[in-house]
């Protein structure tokens, strides 16, 4: 079968390897829809296990099935993650399912979403293969992993629903926050970037003002926010770290969710971050089965328009060079890239 084998931003082949073959517990999957996601690009967190296969936002169909595989069958519409975890560890009986040593290193697909077909592991298949409704298309389903991960990282930070939400950076997953928290009630939502066609579509998505991010950003916050700043600030780009910790309010939360550039360190002081201001600083990492499942009710329902955040669907032999357009969203004017396998 084809594959994406990955060696660098710069460096993407189309290389043949063997379609692998289910074991006991395990799926075969027909890779119908794989998204590109930013940690894919992340050359610093890929160089020491290159090459290899990425992928893990999939959806397609059950092709073959291992045996004592009772939950699905051939033919079966299917989206998948790649992460599961123990659910017995002390992490997983805390609710903490997402830094569990076994979602943390365990469990991986074999080869990688950006292949022809897809092995899909005994654990995975127990707890992390969720069925696609019919009226949902494969791209669709392809973003329950991602979206999975927004809903767990605002879970984190306390999201509460008449609160002021301001999402900077509105790349995909900005986008995926912006519409999330509109939707769960939040009572004012503000994108901000440089980007103009990304501010554009976190409009579309959702957001009640869109606002440049730069150091004016503050007061511009206040002069829509009723003089104040935002209650929960979501990071979803490195570069505006320092602009988050400027824009949010007392006994407000600034969310990580996007990873920092490699040896990145906190701006500022202890006092200048927390003295008399009562912020929470918080992070998140991945999502669990529950925060898939209801993904996909969310996908299923159309809450969050996921459709409308694709602006490129590429065969194979087309995204060898998608992984640049990644990195360049104002050249390419790229949000998210759907690969599609078995495209002609």
């Amino acid at each position: 079968m084809r594959v994406l084998m990955y060696y660098s931003n710069a460096d993407v082949r189309v290389e043949e390897v063997p379609v692998p073959r289910p074991g006991p517990g395990e799926l075969l999957m027909k890779v119908e829809a794989s998204g590109i996601c930013g940690s894919d690009v992340m050359e610093w967190y890929r160089r020491d296990k290159v090459p290899l296969v990425l992928g893990h936002e999939v959806a397609g169909e059950v092709v073959e099935v291992g045996a004592g595989v009772e939950r699905f069958s051939k033919g079966d519409r299917i989206a998948a993650t790649h992460h599961v975890p123990c659910n017995t560890c002390h992490y997983c009986l805390n609710g903490r399912h997402t830094v569990c040593d076994t979602l943390l290193r365990g469990t991986h697909f074999h080869p990688g979403g950006f292949s022809e077909y897809l092995l899909i592991p005994a654990i995975n298949v127990d707890r992390g293969v969720f069925p696609v409704p019919g009226h949902v298309s494969y791209e669709e389903a392809s973003f329950m992993e991602p979206l999975a991960c927004v809903l767990r990282g605002q879970r984190n930070a306390g999201f509460r629903p008449g609160s002021c939400v301001l999402v900077l950076g509105t790349g995909i997953s900005g986008l995926l926050h912006v519409a999330l928290a509109r939707n769960l009630g939040a009572g004012l939502v503000v994108g901000a970037d440089t980007i103009p066609y990304r501010l554009e579509m976190a409009s579309t998505v959702g957001a009640h003002h869109t606002l440049e991010a730069d150091d004016r950003l503050g007061e511009a916050l206040r002069s829509v926010n009723q003089g104040r700043l935002a209650d929960l600030v979501i990071i979803c780009f490195d570069g505006f770290i320092p602009l988050a910790l400027r824009c949010v309010e007392r006994g407000g939360t600034v969310l990580f969710f996007a990873g920092a550039a490699e040896g990145a360190a906190m701006p500022g002081t202890i006092n200048d971050l927390f003295w008399r201001t009562e912020i929470t600083l918080t992070s998140t990492y991945a999502g669990s089965p529950y925060d898939c499942s209801v993904a996909m009710d969310l996908i299923g329902a159309g809450v969050v328009p996921v459709k409308s955040l694709i602006t490129h669907r590429l065969s194979l032999d087309e995204a060898t060079g998608a992984f640049r357009e990644v990195c360049d969203p104002v050249c390419h004017q790229c949000v998210k890239v759907i690969v599609e396998p078995h495209k002609g």
